[in-house]
């Protein structure tokens, strides 16, 4: 059977991330590990991951300085010994079969990159918004118009698409819109699992929750990192805000 790496970025995740890691324990599938790395938490969220690690040794906490997380997400990636890698904040959740039906439909398409459609809660667990239903397919151009793979469901397998990071240097602000946008650079396109596996707690003060905040470094996402000229940049944009705007609707 293969082995997969669930990486977890956390910081003050003392609220949600019990939640978070027993929807990992209910995963049909048992072969993972499941990284959480702290970043420099001030509350309790180490402890209650600790006592989670002491009784599943498939968990395992690592602990750095603050930093962001894509740096948090950089120190999982490099530890991680799984042939393929998914990643699961902590506040969010899977559904028990997430893992199954991704490495299947991953198998099926015999593809680098997978992701799936994912259910909108808000901090009580209560659904917010209709199911987001993710696009058959993806390709480079595709998602610079409108960002339909999550860190939440995306799962990929490293024989394919190789040793991949997370941009340190964007300060964990669009850093996994670059991640992907650097995956397809590699291969001809992602497959979206039309099934809803997962659910995505949305803030109001998160940043998919305040798209204002969000709208500069986007921006120069396209102009600055994908280095794609002023009026390219506007172009794809424009459609990213659009689609945004109907994505939260």
């Amino acid at each position: 059977m293969e082995f997969i790496s669930i990486v977890t970025p956390m910081y003050n995740g003392g609220r949600f991330v019990a939640q978070t890691i027993e929807s990992v324990l209910a995963q049909t599938y048992p072969h993972w590990e499941m990284l959480i790395v702290d970043d420099g938490s001030k509350d309790d969220s180490p402890e209650i991951v600790g006592a989670y690690s002491a009784r599943d040794p498939r968990i395992k906490l690592i602990r750095q300085p603050n930093s962001g997380s894509a740096a948090a997400r950089n120190n999982a990636l490099r530890r991680a010994r799984g042939r393929y890698i998914c990643f699961l904040d902590a506040d969010d959740l899977w559904d028990p079969e997430f893992l199954a039906r991704q490495i299947a439909f991953i198998q099926e398409k015999a593809a680098g990159l997978v992701y799936a459609s994912y259910r909108r809660i808000n901090e009580c667990g209560d659904e917010i918004l209709r199911p987001f239903i993710v696009p058959e397919r993806v390709d480079y151009k595709g998602l610079l118009k409108t960002c339909s793979i999550s860190c939440l469901t995306a799962f990929f397998d490293r024989t394919k698409i190789g040793e991949v990071f997370f941009d340190e240097s964007l300060h964990s602000m669009r850093d996994d819109f670059v991640f992907w946008l650097g995956i397809l650079r590699k291969i001809d396109c992602a497959y979206g699992n039309p099934a809803v596996l997962a659910s995505y707690r949305v803030f109001g003060t998160s940043t998919t929750g305040n798209k204002k905040r969000v709208m500069k470094p986007q921006f120069m996402v396209y102009y600055k990192v994908e280095k794609l000229g002023f009026f390219r940049s506007v172009y794809y944009f424009l459609h990213w805000a659009v689609n945004g705007y109907f994505k939260y609707r």
